[in-house]
């Protein structure tokens, strides 16, 4: 009798991932705006906008808080491109691993902060992070999607909603299902991230913290490091 696998995949393009992901990216933006000035750590559009209403406004001062997080966000996408490179994907064994492990460490430190720690190092942070998963996973299973912001991801729900029911695509009724999750898994981290925020505080980023180290163990499990490491031991002891 064959064993089953209680443990879901999490490939870099596994819906399951997907879904983590994107609570955290919900998570993130409910996070910011509420603790921190009312900034999105993932939604540039909205940082780009609240920016182009303060410099009509002649609020030179406040522009700041949204020119940082934008500068950070194109920062972290260098990154992330930087270290697909041949030679540093050998170094980190695995770059995906690696982006995660970094957002964890900086949520973790986040959370540390004392409150009289201005709120544009967090925004600065975090949209910094945010951007490189976005960068580095940016499919959901053999379709392009996004983990931290959902108009685009609305966009593609809809359109695979008309080629199913219209025109009785199978595949499109899959990618329909897909996407319907994602959608609903930021829609309910931001929820939580809003919640959370206001009853726990600045502390509560440790939540979207918890959920990337359990993205983390089971993508690492997933690729096999763990039976690798067995592996390695087993040939060592004979």
């Amino acid at each position: 009798m064959k064993s089953k696998h209680i443990i879901p995949s999490l490939s870099s393009n596994s819906v399951y991932l997907g879904i983590l992901l994107a609570l955290v990216g919900g998570f993130l933006d409910g996070y910011t705006f509420i603790s921190r000035d009312g900034v999105f750590a993932n939604a540039q559009t909205g940082n780009v906008v609240l920016l182009a209403i303060n410099l009509s406004n002649g609020d030179w001062r406040n522009s700041i808080i949204y020119i940082l997080p934008i500068l950070a966000f194109i920062m972290g996408v260098l990154v992330a491109e930087s270290v697909k490179h041949p030679r540093l994907r050998e170094v980190l064994y695995s770059y995906r691993r690696s982006i995660l492990i970094l957002e964890f460490v900086v949520l973790m430190i986040v959370g540390i902060l004392p409150t009289s720690v201005p709120n544009i190092v967090v925004t600065v942070c975090i949209s910094f992070v945010s951007s490189m998963q976005i960068s580095t996973f940016t499919h959901l299973d053999k379709w392009t999607y996004n983990s931290t912001m959902t108009t685009g991801n609305l966009r593609i729900a809809s359109q695979a909603a008309y080629s199913a029911f219209i025109n009785h695509n199978k595949e499109a009724r899959t990618k329909l299902k897909e996407f319907l999750v994602i959608i609903l898994s930021f829609s309910l981290g931001a929820l939580l991230g809003s919640i959370s925020t206001k009853t726990f505080g600045v502390r509560s980023i440790w939540i979207a913290a918890g959920v990337l180290i359990i993205a983390i163990i089971l993508y690492h499990k997933d690729k096999g490091y763990f039976k690798s490491k067995i592996r390695g031991r087993q040939e060592r002891g004979k």
